[in-house]
């Protein structure tokens, strides 16, 4: 029935032998056969709780018993809740929500809205990004995942991205420390790009400021190889943005609701957007459920202008419901906390993963979410396949992923880097459990290497 009925995104459909899930709890799940796996990619960075968190199924037993339906243009007790318990979470004054079913439907509001404010039509985005699969979050995202869906959307204008290990500007910098692009040591000043302010700054120059609306970043890139902006990159793009009327818009779909050691990733710098997107992990992975939060800023322009956009389960009651739920027990199991100290213990992990393959170019990361970057040669730093690689290019990273699964591990790649990020609810013996796992697949990556 699958397989005659059912289209896979990202998949050619023919060949496709996909494993069938029964099950799950904690951070394993279950096929049909029975073998267990552990979860170290959080299905696709969205379970932060794990699979069948008790008070996930709870919430969503007592929401639908009394109301699992409700238009939009209705309040609900669930939707008020999770709208002032987002508030109360997000850094800065932000706080006016409008809920959606995912993290596209959340960036394409967002720059919107950013249009509708400004009167301007052009957004800067970054090469290495992802912000959706809908025509305009493909237009938005830089990496060749938007090809497909060419021409694109019009007005998105693309900045270079912060990657010290394969700088775009040619500087070859050591990323072995946390601080190896502090601009206090004077590297990011080497450098435009890592700067982040003067490099945004040129682009407004060319593309003249007064036709740009808004600024979208993810605040640390995931599926494009978890690149975490050295000190002070955000804090720039921010002046920059104030300085020329541009809104700062910080995609927060896969760092949010605890992923990198805080609430969201760019706390780790202090800085706060104008808008913040969000969704995977705001639910648990239990229902579909984004959202777009803006700041006080914004207010005044919502009370005097229509809202001309929404979706059809737009607070979705269950959704929301499982949104409450999530924010309770990352509060009182102090999940955020537990992400941020067990993360340490899986990072020492991995650097001596990395001590031991000859295949592993870079680990970087922050907290439970972290990419192991796979070259052919750590000298040249040639990817393990090729940028953008397809079809037999990309074999050897889906015979490392098959690899892995085989052994009870779930990970997930894109491109030559794989990337870990279980559920916030590991423990220390799962993620021991996960890198023994990892030492065998990294040991056949070195034989692909070869």
């Amino acid at each position: 029935m699958d397989r005659e009925h059912v289209i896979y995104s990202w998949s050619r459909q023919g060949g496709l032998d996909p494993l069938e899930v029964t099950g799950g709890e904690g951070c394993w799940f279950t096929d049909a056969a029975g073998h267990r796996y552990l979860d170290f990619a959080s299905q696709v960075m969205n379970l932060n709780l794990g699979h069948r968190h008790p008070r996930l199924v709870e919430a969503l037993r007592r929401q639908a018993e009394t109301l699992y339906g409700l238009a939009p243009s209705f309040a609900s007790a669930p939707r008020s809740e999770l709208a002032r318990l987002v508030a109360e979470v997000t850094p800065g004054d932000l706080g006016l929500t409008l809920f959606t079913t995912g993290g596209a439907e959340a960036n394409e509001n967002a720059v919107k809205l950013a249009r509708w404010v400004t009167g301007r039509h052009k957004v800067v985005a970054r090469y290495r990004s992802y912000h959706g699969a809908t025509a305009g979050a493909a237009s938005l995202t830089g990496d060749p995942r938007r090809w497909p869906s060419e021409p694109a959307v019009p007005g998105v204008v693309r900045m270079l991205d912060v990657y010290p290990y394969r700088c775009p500007a040619g500087h070859h910098y050591d990323v072995s420390g946390a601080d190896a692009l502090d601009p206090a040591a004077g590297h990011a000043g080497q450098c435009a790009i890592a700067a982040g302010g003067p490099h945004l700054e040129d682009i407004l120059r060319f593309e003249g400021p007064e036709s740009v609306a808004a600024v979208i970043l993810e605040s640390v890139p995931g599926a494009n190889g978890v690149l975490v902006p050295p000190p002070g990159y955000l804090a720039a793009i921010r002046e920059v943005c104030d300085r020329y009327g541009v809104l700062f818009i910080l995609d927060e779909v896969m760092t949010g609701f605890g992923r990198t050691g805080r609430w969201f990733a760019c706390e780790h710098w202090d800085v706060t957007p104008d808008i913040m997107t969000l969704a995977k992990g705001m639910s648990g992975g239990a229902v579909p459920l984004g959202a777009m939060v803006v700041s006080e800023k914004l207010r005044p322009w919502l009370e005097e202008h229509e809202f001309a956009s929404g979706l059809t389960a737009c607070g979705h009651p269950l959704a929301c419901a499982a949104g409450v739920a999530t924010i309770a027990a990352l509060r009182d199991e102090r999940l955020v906390e537990n992400a941020a100290a067990v993360g340490e213990v899986l990072r020492e992990g991995m650097l001596d993963l990395a001590d031991d393959h000859r295949s592993v170019g870079e680990v970087r990361g922050l907290g439970l979410l972290w990419g192991i970057e796979l070259v052919r040669d750590g000298q040249t730093r040639e990817p393990l396949v090729p940028y953008a690689a397809t079809g037999e290019a990309a074999e050897p990273m889906a015979a490392l992923r098959r690899a892995a699964l085989d052994r009870g591990l779930h990970v997930y790649t894109h491109g030559n880097v794989l990337l870990v990020a279980p559920p916030l609810i590991v423990g220390r013996d799962e993620i021991a459990t996960g890198l023994d796992i990892l030492d065998d697949v990294l040991a056949l990556a070195d034989g692909l290497a070869d």
